[in-house]
């Protein structure tokens, strides 16, 4: 059965995501909720999906919880920090919505309970602040080889899946990718692309995990040691 995932923009660079599958309705880190229910315009919104407990994710997780009685998932490792969690979910494990099926990845580095979920029949992945388009998440609270490991996981996959990340930040991560690999062509394509979808006020993703291979200098980076000192040059930028 065909998987819907529909972007909706939140708070001021946030994205979250509506995944449709069937008759079940599941929303990926809803930062305010007012959007998605504007979204549902009174359908059900059966699952509420969270990878970290970050505010501007979680944000609008207890009202849509409120109005629509919808189950929240989230990592084990956040249990503490996330209220309202319904399930816990930890690397490994499979969250069912309508036909689809999301395995579960544990990926610390921005959060140590960061997780991530992959649709393989549908070659999709929501990485939220793992993996960025151009980019990838500050170290909040885990290590560089931690994120490092993290990303790993994440390229791993293959190469047409689709990556929904968490925020709007291509054009500045495209602008620091460049002063790290200026001859880099699909990097110097993807540039352009994403100004170009700017300009014209569009979301820069879903773009396909082989082209951030080939572009992202965190992907590329070879070595936790080379990415730590990438991460440290774009927190520095």
């Amino acid at each position: 059965m065909t998987v819907k995932v529909h972007i909706l923009p939140v708070l001021t660079d946030n994205y979250c995501y509506v995944i449709e599958s069937g008759d079940h309705i599941a929303v990926v880190d809803p930062g305010e909720h007012a959007p998605v229910m504007r979204w549902l315009g009174g359908r059900d919104l059966h699952t509420i999906l969270l990878t970290h407990h970050h505010g501007d994710h979680i944000g609008g997780a207890a009202e849509l919880k409120m109005q629509t009685g919808a189950r929240v998932i989230g990592p084990a490792a956040d249990a503490h920090r996330i209220p309202g969690m319904d399930v816990t979910i930890s690397d490994g494990d499979t969250v069912r919505i309508g036909s689809c099926e999301l395995a579960v990845i544990a990926t610390p580095g921005h959060t140590l309970g960061h997780a991530c979920y992959h649709d393989a029949a549908n070659r999709i992945v929501f990485t939220a602040d793992t993996l960025f388009s151009l980019g990838c998440g500050r170290l909040f609270e885990g290590t560089a080889t931690q994120m490092w490991d993290s990303l790993q996981k994440i390229a791993a996959l293959p190469d047409d899946t689709l990556v929904y990340c968490g925020h709007e930040y291509t054009a500045a991560n495209a602008a620091f990718a460049l002063t790290v690999e200026p001859d880099n062509i699909d990097l110097r394509e993807r540039a352009a692309a994403v100004s170009t979808l700017r300009a014209a006020g569009r979301p820069t993703v879903p773009v396909r995990l082989g082209l951030e291979k080939k572009a992202n200098p965190f992907l590329r980076a070879g070595s936790a040691a080379r990415f730590a000192a990438l991460r440290l040059a774009k927190d520095n930028t």
